[in-house]
C-alpha cells in the first residue's frame, strides 16, 4: 500500500510561494497517476493538480498560472511550486496516488484517489 508523506506547508503572505513535496516509500511514481487536492475549513475538497505516468498536467482553474506540478520519477517525489499565492488559497493540502490510467487521471477526480497522505497546512495572509 502506497504511504505518502507531505511537506513544505507553512504560512506567507500573499504574492509569496511555497514549495510542497510528497515522499513516497515502496512504490514507484512512474506507475502511478499522482495529484494534489486541498480542503479548507466547511468548504469541499478541491482537485489542484494531476500528472499522469506520462508526464502530462492538468490543472485547476483556479491555480493556472500559478501553481506548477511536477515529479522525480527517481527519488520518488512529487512537488507543487505555489506562487502569486492568494488567502483563497490556504487550505490543508493533501497528496494523492492512484493506478487509474491517464484516461481516469484528471484534476476533479484527485479527491478521490485511493491513496493520500496526513496533509500539509499552507496559510496566505493578506
Amino acid at each position: 500500500q502506497a504511504q505518502l508523506v507531505e511537506s513544505g506547508g507553512g504560512s506567507v503572505q500573499a504574492g509569496g510561494s511555497l514549495r510542497l513535496s510528497c515522499a513516497a516509500s515502496e512504490y514507484s511514481y512512474s506507475r502511478y497517476c499522482m495529484g494534489w487536492y486541498r480542503q479548507a475549513p466547511e468548504k469541499e475538497r478541491e482537485g489542484v493538480a494531476t500528472i499522469d505516468r506520462g508526464g502530462s498536467t492538468n490543472y485547476a482553474d483556479s491555480v493556472k498560472g500559478r501553481f506548477t506540478i511536477s515529479k522525480d520519477n527517481t527519488k520518488n517525489i512529487l512537488y507543487l511550486q505555489m506562487n502569486s499565492l492568494k488567502p483563497e488559497d490556504s487550505a490543508l493540502y493533501y497528496c494523492a496516488a492512484d493506478t487509474v490510467s491517464s484516461s481516469w487521471c484528471y484534476v476533479r477526480r484527485a479527491p478521490q484517489f485511493a491513496y493520500r497522505g496526513q496533509g500539509t497546512q499552507v496559510t496566505v495572509s493578506s
